[in-house]
């Protein structure tokens, strides 16, 4: 049994079939969609390049093919560890040998009221993209809270669309939480030149009604204010852990499992934005808000349940798309000390490499730079500890690539 509707979920169900898991497998999510893919929803699929027929993981006939029932609007409300079975917001009960929670994560609710207003958007699923979507025409002024990655994504395609844009980020530049200063720098200006206006340092404090129902204005701590025909809340989100909670399973900034992804219950597994595990490659236990991760999560829980140990160690990575710019990251920052530039963010296609005290590389931001991202995944990716910082001389050939699998 396999709670979820997002990339974890269908992984581990496709997984356990390649592995030759023959028992009842089931998926149940809430969202009316079979499993599908969230990073386009603040991109391709918000701008209206990308159907929800190619945002689902797989075709619904492929899943039929491997017997493996996908219920969709079904609500789990509860789980019960004593009789081995979820119960759905119906009342219907099901039971499971093995169950996996795949439950991803939420938007972070605003500190103060105003979420409730129709004018107040958040982005985090297909429906929220379809209620948003109508309103992205020209002329209409938004005001997006939060310059995190799907702030600024909807800013790229909201001023594509005609719409006048402000970003406001508490934070004393964009991305601040998952790039380095050159990379904000670059994104910041790229931004600008387009016409959004980057507002950061400032924090908002209200979130009001103007007319009724046709807008809002935000109003930050130092007093400024920005009208706004809608307003876009993007600061992030936190971990669904409340099913594990709920049934006693040891949640810590997510559901906290072990190496081959299984909970404090032995019978129940998590895998996704839902999990808080320990990563070998940083030597601590980290939250990972990641496809990849879904995706190796979804393999180790397979293995595990078919018998074998496939502990997740692989590096973590990212992207964003803005405008033209393809960011993508390798690793996690945090904690950095060195930094070195290779190429010049003039031309609009660098990279950032991130080390550590001793001298390890840690991370690497890549613009516009693939080659760079895939080497940074081959190297970091190498081993069980970050490698030594390279010069530029000592920094792969070439012709080498990444793992892909």
């Amino acid at each position: 049994m396999v709670v979820g509707g997002g990339q974890a979920a269908a992984q581990v169900a496709v997984s356990l079939r390649q592995a030759g898991y023959a028992s009842s497998l089931t998926i149940v999510g809430d969202e009316p969609l079979h499993p599908y893919m969230r990073p386009p929803v603040s991109k391709a699929y918000l701008r209206g390049g990308l159907g929800t027929d190619r945002l689902t993981l797989r075709p619904p006939a492929l899943y039929q093919k491997l017997e493996v029932e996908v219920r969709t609007r079904a609500c789990v409300r509860a789980v019960d560890r004593d009789r081995a079975e979820i119960r759905l917001d119906d009342g219907e009960r099901l039971g499971y040998d093995h169950l996996v929670l795949a439950t991803g994560a939420v938007q972070r609710p605003l500190p103060f009221g105003g979420a409730g207003s129709p004018t107040v958007h958040a982005l985090r699923t297909v429906e929220d993209a379809d209620r948003l979507r109508p309103h992205l025409r020209p002329g209409r002024r938004l005001v997006i809270v939060g310059a995190g990655y799907v702030g600024m994504e909807v800013a790229s395609v909201a001023t594509g669309l005609g719409v006048a844009v402000t970003v406001l980020e508490a934070a004393d530049r964009v991305l601040a939480r998952v790039a380095g200063h050159a990379v904000s720098e670059h994104l910041t200006a790229l931004h600008r030149a387009a016409g959004v206006e980057v507002v950061t340092g400032v924090a908002v404090s209200t979130i009001d009604p103007t007319n009724g129902t046709t807008g809002s204005v935000v109003t930050c701590h130092d007093g400024r204010r920005w009208q706004a025909d809608l307003v876009l809340v993007a600061i992030g989100v936190l971990p669904r852990v409340e099913l594990a909670e709920a049934a006693g399973i040891r949640c810590a900034d997510g559901i906290a499992v072990d190496e081959v992804c299984r909970t404090t219950d032995p019978q129940i597994y998590a895998a996704g934005d839902c999990t808080n595990a320990h990563n070998p490659l940083y030597g601590r236990r980290i939250r990972l808000e990641s496809v990849s991760n879904a995706v190796e999560q979804g393999k180790t829980v397979a293995a595990a349940i078919t018998g074998r140990t496939r502990p997740t160690e692989r590096v973590p990575w990212f992207w964003s798309d803005q405008y033209d710019v393809k960011l993508q990251t390798v690793g996690l920052l945090t904690g950095h000390a060195t930094t070195v530039l290779r190429g010049n963010p003039v031309d609009g296609s660098f990279a950032v490499l991130y080390a550590d005290g001793d001298g390890r590389v840690i991370a690497v931001d890549a613009v516009n730079a693939p080659r760079e991202f895939s080497l940074a995944r081959l190297t970091l990716g190498r081993a069980a500890a970050c490698l030594s910082f390279p010069t530029p001389d000592d920094w792969p050939p070439p012709g080498a690539t990444a793992d892909r699998s």
